[in-house]
């Protein structure tokens, strides 16, 4: 696996376009996990399917500011300055020691069969554990983060599964339509929100109801230049966001989560490709 710090260079700035994100090659090389093939290996391989329960990200700095600093600093900054300084900072290792694990969540595949698949067990967010702030990122931005951690954007399917498959579900909390809405004031102040809402519960565990998620979908092949947005759901099979595509990709408001998805599942035990599962993934893929 090439290691996540070496490719940092190429995805530090926030603004990439879409065109340039799509370009670079997954992080994450799924060849090295392996299933068992006897009972003598069974150890060894058992050690290497670990990775699919862990997000491969630098350990965070000694120094790093917390998730309320980083969004203060930037708040008199245009747009994607203030998504290309948070996504320096995730690549960086600024996020919270919760989102390193990642959580297993059963599915049916396109064809049917039965899949789990290993997901973060909250939306990404920048700082320490202590004081953190879930960040909305753009599409483009969204993608830089993802394939710098080998990872990739759940589909609306999957985001059904994980509200299902959560050990807390939390209320939305919606804020006014402002203009104000994408500003990193109004990021903090639904991160109060939200955590007055959850109320210390949840630590470490797969929780979900509380952002809409940045999804996969063919339909972005159809609508190019645009993103698309799934969920905030208030039941079992009752979003408050149906699938859409209205915003342009460099679009993010405080509603917005990334949940990242590790692109490798257990089919029957076994390791299989996600991409080879499920079609919407593929608008992803390339020639």
């Amino acid at each position: 696996m090439m290691h996540t710090a070496k490719r940092f260079w190429m995805l530090a700035a926030a603004g990439i376009s879409l065109a340039t994100a799509l370009s670079l090659p997954l992080a994450c090389d799924t060849s090295t996990v392996h299933a068992p093939a006897s009972s003598a290996d069974a150890g060894i391989n058992s050690t290497r399917s670990d990775t699919l329960r862990t997000l491969q990200a630098p350990a965070r700095p000694l120094d790093a500011p917390g998730g309320v600093a980083v969004m203060e600093a930037g708040a008199g900054l245009d747009a994607r300055e203030r998504q290309r300084r948070v996504v320096a900072q995730i690549l960086a290792g600024n996020l919270p020691d919760e989102l390193r694990t990642l959580h297993p969540v059963n599915i049916e595949s396109d064809n049917g069969q039965a899949v789990t698949i290993f997901v973060t067990g909250d939306y990404l967010a920048v700082g320490s554990s202590e004081d953190f702030v879930r960040s909305p990122l753009s599409l483009p931005s969204a993608l830089a983060v993802s394939r710098a951690f080998g990872m990739l954007l759940p589909t609306p399917g999957m985001v059904d599964a994980i509200y299902a498959q959560a050990d807390l579900r939390l209320t939305p909390q919606p804020m006014p339509p402002l203009p104000e809405m994408t500003s990193n004031a109004y990021f903090v102040r639904h991160q109060e929100l939200v955590e007055a809402h959850r109320n210390g519960r949840g630590q470490g565990a797969l929780i979900t109801g509380h952002k809409k998620d940045v999804v996969s979908t063919l339909r972005l092949r159809e609508q190019p230049g645009r993103v698309a947005i799934y969920g905030w759901h208030r039941a079992v099979g009752d979003p408050i966001q149906p699938l859409s595509l209205v915003h342009g990709e460099h679009y993010a408001d405080y509603s917005h989560g990334l949940r990242l998805v590790h692109p490798t599942g257990l089919l029957d035990g076994a390791p299989v490709e996600l991409l080879s599962l499920f079609g919407e993934l593929r608008w992803l893929s390339h020639p």
